[in-house]
């Protein structure tokens, strides 16, 4: 049983040196996606709600396109259906570029994630108390620094909760990211699996880890959000 570990289960969890493992190749897709998917997102989420017509239209058109198609589809569409057009072909950047599985399994879960992040954002904007707004304006604010100071902010932190779902959602999309040849963890337990031929085992660790990383990143959302969201829970003395 050692010796099946180190030969087929070691890719899962450690490294030779210079191959990521699947548990390390699934974090830095996650990570990578989330923070581009973020920094689309805060942008987009302000256009949302206070931007003009034509703005809210486009941003409303891009999350109703990336919240309403699977996201296995537009993994293929950035992996196969883009390097096949000729605007693709003919840039020497571009074509090297979707060639990498995964730079476009990252792009893929990026804008999938900028486009749910977006709706999760303008909805905490929405939700404010109008009070603080008019706080801000009262002491003559200019809008710009309303929304940079107090509406981002304040909409950043009531948006926690449902962020949360959404990272560990995309945690467990990762494990499609095998369509575009990209050696994370469930590529890597496919791999095993086809050599061993010891299923429920392989699966059994892939699970176990997908578990544990989903429970990490929950206690990390639940102590942002004791730190962050105490001033929507008083304490109140009874004495």
């Amino acid at each position: 049983m050692i010796e099946l570990f180190q030969a087929y289960w070691q890719p899962l969890l450690y490294t030779d040196g210079v191959k990521l493992t699947g548990l390390a190749m699934t974090l830095w897709l996650l990570v990578a996606s989330l923070l581009i998917g973020a920094l689309i997102a805060l942008p987009l989420a302000v256009a949302r709600t206070a931007g003009g017509r034509w703005m809210r239209t486009a941003v409303r058109s891009f999350t109703y396109v990336f919240c309403g198609t699977p996201l296995y589809i537009q993994l293929l569409i950035c992996y196969s259906g883009l390097y096949g057009l000729d605007v693709i072909k003919s840039s020497e950047v571009l074509r090297v570029f979707f060639k990498n599985g995964l730079n476009c399994a990252i792009l893929a879960f990026a804008l999938n994630s900028a486009a749910y992040t977006t709706e999760i954002l303008a909805g905490a904007m929405r939700t404010l108390p109008p009070g603080e707004i008019e706080a801000a304006r009262a002491y003559g604010l200019p809008a710009w620094k309303v929304q940079c100071f107090v509406i981002v902010p304040a909409a950043l932190r009531r948006a926690l909760p449902y962020y949360s779902n959404e990272v560990i959602l995309l945690l467990h999309a990762t494990s499609i990211a095998f369509a575009a040849t990209v050696p994370e963890l469930m590529k890597v337990t496919r791999d095993i699996n086809g050599q061993t031929y010891m299923t429920f085992q392989v699966f059994a660790v892939a699970a176990l880890l997908y578990a544990v990383v989903s429970l990490v990143i929950v206690w990390m959302f639940r102590r942002a959000e004791i730190k962050w969201l105490r001033f929507l829970h008083p304490v109140v003395d009874n004495k």
